[in-house]
């Protein structure tokens, strides 16, 4: 395994100890939100790193090199490979017409008071939705110059 992991398996806990010290120190509304990450990059390190002391251990490197040989494979097939870009596409369509409907769900909302202030979510909506759009016109035309 690449000693990349390792570095940011050590890096994960290192940002989980500082946001569970931070949590530590606040007692404000943040200090469970602090715990959260605290907790996540904690765990998540340590199963970085984990993961790298398995797997670089002599009896388990063989192993590794055939799962390495295997993800390739399956990396670089060309009916799979169509079938994720069909499945992002699909997914990305899908996320549009849910942010579209979302924004006029919210502008009812707000429109018969249910929800006060529904204004701010239909402007993040609205600007998240022109995100979407833009970052996929993007990419696609970065791609095609690649390809």
């Amino acid at each position: 395994m690449k000693r990349s992991n390792l570095t940011a398996g050590i890096l994960y806990m290192l940002a989980g100890v500082l946001l569970a010290a931070a949590a530590f120190r606040t007692n404000g509304k943040l200090s469970s939100l602090l715990f959260g990450f605290g907790g996540a990059g904690i765990g998540g390190g340590i199963s970085l790193i984990g993961k790298y002391c398995y797997w670089n251990l002599p009896k388990n490197r063989e192993r590794y090199e055939e799962r390495l040989k295997h993800e390739r494979i399956e990396i670089q097939d060309e009916l799979k490979s169509r079938l994720r870009d069909r499945s992002g596409r699909c997914a990305y369509q899908w996320g549009l017409l849910v942010i579209s409907v979302s924004m006029v769900a919210f502008s009812i909302l707000g429109a018969l008071d249910v929800i006060p202030e529904s204004r701010l979510i239909v402007l993040y909506l609205g600007a998240y939705l022109v995100f979407q759009i833009v970052m996929g016109i993007a990419v696609f035309r970065r791609l095609l110059k690649r390809y």
